[in-house]
């Protein structure tokens, strides 16, 4: 009977022991994320083509639920900065038109399925615009770029929280790219000030499957207002100044959920949430396909001309005056694991490559292969998807103190560390969204001269509805604070209304892709223009907001 005794006396010592040491453990689990870039490789081309781009990049679920506020990274974009001949007066100046596919920390009404957004960028970030209506904060009293951009279609209604795409889109071609149209004429004085405003106006056009043609413009004055106080800056900008020919391709990524745990042994172990890419029947990602860039003659100078009297132009951009950017094999990766406990100088990388091929990717697609017995392949409704591999151990070797992330099956990875119980779900403590509302004020631009229609209201697939008006073109609160004089808004009106008696949602405007599906947007998006207004009018989102 004793012997009995001391063997249980035993087993639970150990027991007890187990139980010490897996909370103390447990105590070493450190919330983190994963951020970085993944970058392509493509070719550098010729300064001529100057004019604006596009490209079609696959929109799909990042991550397999959409983990809540803190999440953040962009699809596969780019970043458009102006072209300068010589060096610069000042020693910052950062301005450019980004934005793209993807999810962000202010996204209020945020799905798995990602949402786009225009983000123009102000000098060094004291505003941005990112739609009709949306920017930097909420404070109508301090702009920040929320009156910088114009709705230009009367069909395509466009929520300050982003572009919505149709619920479940999974690998399909997003079309979008920028071109600039001759809406206004040049300006000597901005403001009272003797700086000029150029007539660029950088126009968002898309292809997709219910929506083709352009949507939205940067005003001129949202560029050039920097230069009214620092006259230095004049004519640095997009108002006036070319595009760069050849831009980066990448996908930013700020924060991946991912958490982090050391064993008893000292080995330190780490989670990411479950992040997918879409994969074809070949086993390939296609990620971003037919980059072009254009000159002015592509597009500008026929609609200038017929803007000064001549013939109408279709708007279809003529592809002789266009280049397409080819792809060069390989992309590089420095996502990292980061997290308060973790030092600047400490972050390591992920090993990535070593299970991802590039090799595949041909000169019109960046293509991906995804290798080893770590990467998951499943099944859903609207398509096929692979999920990297979640679990990774800290490897150092010689005089490397920093190490590299390997990709570890999920039984390797010690049951101590509590990784496994780990959930990236949308946390608890997500904050309610907030709800979109423009100024109010009779004598606001938004209600003086005001709209001539309205409200109208629509549900989206996000589950927000917005409130929207039918406005005059001239009279829509964007141009209302553009700088231009009745009579400046008064011609871009007439130029606008020929657009929209030539210029359909449903042809052709930017080269269609050469393979796979296209995306299609939220259906409620599309809208129909009340009778007598189908020609210079265009809707305008005034509040967006979750609706019992």
């Amino acid at each position: 009977m004793k012997g009995k005794y001391l063997i249980a006396t035993i087993i639970f010592s150990l027991l007890i022991s187990a139980t010490i040491a897996q909370e103390n453990t447990n105590k070493s689990l450190k919330k983190g994320n994963i951020g970085g870039y993944m970058i392509t490789k493509v070719e550098k081309v010729n300064e001529s083509y100057n004019a604006g781009y596009s490209m079609y990049a696959a929109a799909w679920p990042l991550i397999k639920e959409y983990p809540g506020r803190n999440f953040q990274s962009g699809l596969f974009g780019t970043w458009m900065h102006p072209s300068y001949d010589g060096p610069l007066p000042v020693k910052e100046l950062y301005t450019d038109i980004e934005g793209g596919l993807g999810w962000w920390r202010d996204t209020e009404f945020a799905t798995a399925t990602p949402k786009f957004i225009m983000g123009g960028v102000q000098l060094n970030f004291v505003g941005w615009a990112n739609g009709p209506g949306a920017g930097q904060g909420r404070d109508w009293d301090k702009p920040k770029g929320k009156y910088g951009i114009a709705q230009l279609s009367p069909w395509l209604l466009y929520p300050p929280d982003g572009l919505n795409l149709q619920q479940g889109t999974c690998g399909e071609w997003f079309g979008s790219g920028y071109l600039p149209l001759p809406l206004s004429e040049p300006k000597s004085t901005t403001a009272g000030k003797d700086v000029p405003t150029g007539n660029q106006c950088w126009t968002l056009f898309l292809n997709t499957g219910n929506f083709k043609g352009p949507v939205a413009f940067f005003t001129p004055y949202f560029w050039s207002e920097a230069s009214v106080d620092n006259p230095l800056l004049s004519g640095l900008f997009l108002d006036t100044r070319p595009s760069k020919a050849t831009k980066p391709f990448q996908m930013e990524t700020q924060h991946i959920h991912s958490a982090e745990a050391t064993d008893s042994k000292g080995q330190v172990y780490a989670r990411m949430a479950t992040t997918q890419y879409p994969v074809g029947s070949d086993g390939n990602s296609e990620l971003l396909h037919r980059l072009m860039v254009y000159n002015k003659q592509a597009l500008w100078d026929d609609v200038d001309a017929w803007f000064k009297g001549g013939k109408p132009t279709s708007g279809s951009i003529d592809a002789s005056k266009a280049y397409m950017q080819k792809f060069e094999k390989g992309v590089k990766s420095n996502w990292k694991f980061y997290g308060d406990h973790i030092p600047k100088e400490k972050r390591a990388l992920m090993n990535i490559t070593s299970y991802m091929d590039a090799n595949v990717t041909d000169s019109a697609t960046l293509k991906v292969r995804w290798e080893g017995d770590l990467i998951k392949r499943r099944k859903t409704t609207n398509g096929e998807l692979i999920t990297l591999p979640e679990y990774y151990k800290l490897v150092k070797s010689g005089n490397d103190d920093i190490g590299t992330w390997i990709a570890v099956a999920s039984e390797e990875v010690p049951s101590e560390t509590g990784l496994h119980e780990v959930s990236f779900n949308r946390s608890e403590d997500d904050r309610t969204s907030l709800t979109y509302i423009t100024p109010e004020k009779k004598k606001s631009s938004w209600k003086t001269p005001g709209p001539v229609a309205g409200p109208f209201k629509v549900k989206l697939g996000d589950g927000s509805t917005l409130t929207y008006y039918w406005y005059r073109f001239a009279d829509q609160p964007a141009l209302l604070n553009a700088n231009l004089s009745d009579q400046e808004r008064e011609e871009i009106q007439r130029r606008v209304e020929l657009l929209h008696q030539n210029w359909t949602k449903d042809r052709e405007y930017l080269p269609p892709p050469m393979t796979g599906k296209i995306a299609y947007l939220d259906p409620a998006l599309i809208v129909t223009p009340p009778k007598g207004m189908e020609v210079g009018y265009v809707p305008i989102v005034t509040k967006q907001g979750i609706e019992k």
